[in-house]
């Protein structure tokens, strides 16, 4: 072949290597070791957490959703005929081949964060210790203002049972159901931060009680100077790990908070200073230009490595995922990285785990390239095995995580975009640029092996599985 015709091949596969990462309506999904087992287009509402629970001989799946977008009107409810504001979808994936819409419950007013209902929790009554047996209990927001609980034992007919409102903020929040203990993302009107802790004991969801507020020393009332960055979102081993991992700052300035949860629960509550400092343990400080969205904990995992070492051959680690905020990678990279917190006062990043930017042209995809949230789920069939990241334009990404020093990646899913999937604009000289990706937002398991991902950009819910050595790797058959 002459010199200039082998150049001319290359310049063309490079640049159809480009147009391929285009995405467009109609073309196949990218994939390597997952694949689709069933969608539900949730209405074409923008949607944050999903949260999968089994119902008796059923799998439901309750969605929150983000609140709306200026420039596009409010989806219908086929299931009403009526035009509602986006808050909480609940689908039956007993069949994740063919999941079925049973209702929305419209949440608040609002775009963004301001509206909707976007986090959501579920509880069965039988299982919380005051709790009406036959119910099943849905911990929600309501935009910004409010958390709810609904009564969902019939999840095509819930019934708003309590409302804790007054609030200016709400966000990420933990329910245990072994308990009742809930650590409310809450933004009390008299603190100084959009965001801290309120914890309550839910344990009878009618009637609710405060245990108390709780946060970083100098987001309380009354304190001065700068006010530290505001949490994003708690996870508690319950009373048997005895531990609250608490994530603060989203996309710079991270703080990670090891809380020792008894002292938090018993200890004092006026929130003074040193009240506040009281229950900590431990403290990671990241990097100005990363956060703390999702603070995973993974207790005594087994080192190989170390498997012959007299002391330190199990490891206690957080995995911490970044979120990215800014599209068409406008700031630093956000990514996951895994702490070693064995020696909890001296917290240790030992690995970072990152979706290589060329393997798909992400920055130039459109809307947000970067990590956003991991499953939460600690059901066996993949916990401290397999942990699935939420990568926006670079969909969901399976991380084998047995070597928290060398997590790996075992698979992939980018899904379709529809003509309902929702553009993403940067200003380029004074003007919107805008384009056209899918924005994987939130991932969430069940204890079958089915993963669930939602779509930040109207695209709806993807149901996937693994395929190939990943299951293996899971130990699915």
């Amino acid at each position: 072949m002459k010199h200039h015709a082998w150049i001319g091949l290359v310049l063309a596969g490079i640049a159809g290597a480009a147009n391929a990462q285009q995405q467009k309506i109609g073309a196949a999904p990218e994939a390597s070791n997952m694949k689709l087992v069933g969608w539900n287009d949730l209405q074409a509402r923008a949607a944050y957490q999903p949260t999968i629970h089994k119902q008796g001989n059923r799998y439901i799946a309750y969605i929150g959703h983000h609140g709306g977008t200026e420039d596009v009107p409010k989806p219908v409810n086929p299931l009403t005929g009526k035009p509602e504001d986006n808050g909480t979808s609940i689908v039956d994936v007993t069949d994740p081949a063919h999941p079925k819409y049973l209702h929305h419950i419209p949440g608040a007013a609002g775009t963004y964060e301001a509206g909707g209902a976007q986090m959501v929790r579920v509880c069965d009554g039988s299982q919380l210790p005051k709790g009406d047996k036959s119910a099943v209990y849905m911990l929600r927001t309501f935009g910004g203002a409010a958390h709810e609980i609904w009564n969902v034992a019939d999840p095509a007919n819930p019934r708003l049972l309590t409302r804790l409102d007054g609030l200016k903020d709400t966000h990420k929040s933990w329910w245990e159901c072994d308990t009742g203990i809930a650590f409310l993302v809450s933004g009390a009107p008299d603190w100084r931060t959009r965001r801290m802790t309120q914890v309550y004991d839910l344990s009878d969801p009618v009637h609710p009680v405060k245990i108390r507020d709780f946060g970083l020393p100098g987001q309380e009332p009354g304190a001065t100077g700068q006010v530290p960055t505001e949490l994003h979102g708690p996870i508690s081993t319950g009373p048997g790990g005895n531990r609250v991992y608490f994530g603060y700052g989203t996309n710079k300035g991270g703080v990670i908070q090891i809380v020792d949860r008894r002292k938090l629960l018993e200890g004092p509550k006026e929130p003074t200073p040193d009240n506040l400092r009281a229950p900590e343990v431990g403290r990671l400080l990241m990097s100005a230009w990363n956060g703390a969205h999702t603070t995973f904990p993974m207790p005594k995992m087994p080192i190989a490595e170390f498997a012959n070492d007299k002391e330190g051959r199990t490891r206690d680690i957080v995995m911490i995922v970044d979120e990215a905020i800014l599209n068409e990678c406008n700031e630093p990279r956000q990514m996951i990285w895994f702490a070693d917190v064995t020696i909890e006062s001296r917290p240790t990043i030992i690995s970072t785990w990152t979706v290589p930017e060329a393997s798909g042209h992400f920055c130039e995809r459109g809307g947000r390239f970067g990590s956003h949230s991991s499953n939460e789920s600690m059901a066996p069939v993949f916990y401290e095995k397999v942990a699935f990241i939420a990568w926006f334009n670079a969909g969901v990404r399976a991380i084998d995580v047995r070597d928290p020093y060398h997590p790996k990646e075992i698979g992939y899913f980018i899904p379709a975009i529809t003509d309902k999937t929702d553009k993403r604009c940067v200003k380029v000289d004074g003007k919107d640029r805008c384009k056209v990706a899918i924005q994987t937002n939130n991932v969430e398991t069940d204890d079958r092996g089915y993963v669930y991902i939602v779509d930040r950009a109207n695209t709806g819910m993807h149901i996937l599985e693994l395929e190939g050595a990943a299951r293996q790797v899971a130990g699915l058959k």
